[in-house]
């Protein structure tokens, strides 16, 4: 009898182990299904990628699907932009003049802009995105719209303000718009820390910025309207060539004289071979306070020339040759 009531006993404890096991599997089972549906549920949707159209400098409504994959550059303002946004693995074209950064070499180069751009060469490179600018010809953009290519041009800039919205008008294009407004954060805040330090400068130099000296007797200098006057302003100088009303204009050697310019900028040095012992030996030119007094700069033409991200890097050079004890 005892034994019966034993066996009863393991029976029904192993009924209830058995309902048990089966009721927490089951609850497994469930959690399981559960989770399932949550982690389906938070899988994110792929966001389709909208087209993109913005109005170029020609007054040209340009539209690009998606981000390009592969582009092309007809301006070196233009393809340090894309180096700098982080969209130089992308570029497979180039013109002669892109020489920076260093690994532009690698790219195609398509020649020349003048008299006009190679086309054949440009569709060949399969592009889905040409970038002009305001030196390309408005006659080769509309010649390759009409072959079908997207061709999107940048400003002929003369303000700090016109090669921002350049940059983040790339970086939309492009879909680097992180890297391209982390490079005009970085340009305004360098800017800004110049235009701190002279704006209440006691003091303002006049400077003469010598563009090219092919003939010594007029050379030609940036007056308003110019960025070279923007940033000699901006860098705590008074631009000698504002005396004019036009952007670029040849001075003669009497006006320079009257004018009598505490420092000159030789942008004339890396094509034209300037010299300040060269300018020093000019007839007329050794009476004027800059060459009495030696301060001639040469400057890297370069990159006043090119509207892009290494602008900011010409003012804070400017900055230190016009007030050199404040930028110590």
């Amino acid at each position: 009898m005892k034994t019966s009531i034993q066996k009863r006993a393991r029976l029904t404890n192993l009924t209830a182990f058995k309902v048990s096991h089966i009721a927490i599997s089951m609850a497994l089972v469930t959690m399981f299904v559960a989770g399932c549906a949550r982690v389906e549920n938070t899988i994110a949707t792929p966001t389709p990628v909208q087209p993109v159209t913005l109005v170029d400098s020609l007054g040209r409504e340009v539209t690009i699907a998606t981000p390009p994959k592969r582009i092309i550059s007809l301006a070196a303002s233009n393809t340090e932009i894309i180096f700098a946004i982080g969209a130089g693995d992308r570029l497979v074209g180039r013109d002669d003049y892109s020489d920076y950064p260093a690994d532009v070499v690698n790219v195609e180069s398509i020649g020349s802009l003048y008299p006009h751009v190679n086309a054949e060469v440009i569709v060949a490179l399969e592009p889905n995105l040409v970038l002009a600018a305001g030196i390309t010809n408005p006659e080769d953009v509309a010649a390759l719209d009409k072959l079908g290519l997207t061709v999107y041009t940048t400003s002929v800039a003369s303000s700090f303000n016109e090669i921002y919205a350049d940059i983040l008008a790339i970086g939309t294009l492009t879909g680097e718009n992180s890297g391209a407004e982390t490079v005009v954060k970085n340009m305004k805040d360098r800017v800004q820390a110049v235009a701190e330090l002279t704006k209440n400068v006691s003091h303002r130099p006049t400077v003469f910025y010598e563009i090219d000296a092919t003939d010594p007797y007029k050379p030609w200098t940036s007056g308003p309207g110019s960025f070279i006057d923007t940033l000699i302003t901006t860098a705590g100088g008074d631009n000698v060539g504002a005396s004019s009303e036009k952007a670029y204009w040849q001075i003669s050697v009497e006006e320079l004289v009257e004018q009598d310019p505490q420092i000159i900028v030789l942008g004339s040095s890396k094509y034209s071979g300037q010299t300040p012992e060269l300018v020093s030996q000019r007839p007329g030119w050794g009476q004027i306070a800059a060459v009495t007094a030696g301060n001639l700069h040469p400057f890297d033409d370069d990159l006043v020339s090119r509207p892009g991200p290494r602008l900011v890097e010409v003012l804070e050079t400017l900055a230190r040759i016009i007030h050199p004890k404040i930028f110590e």
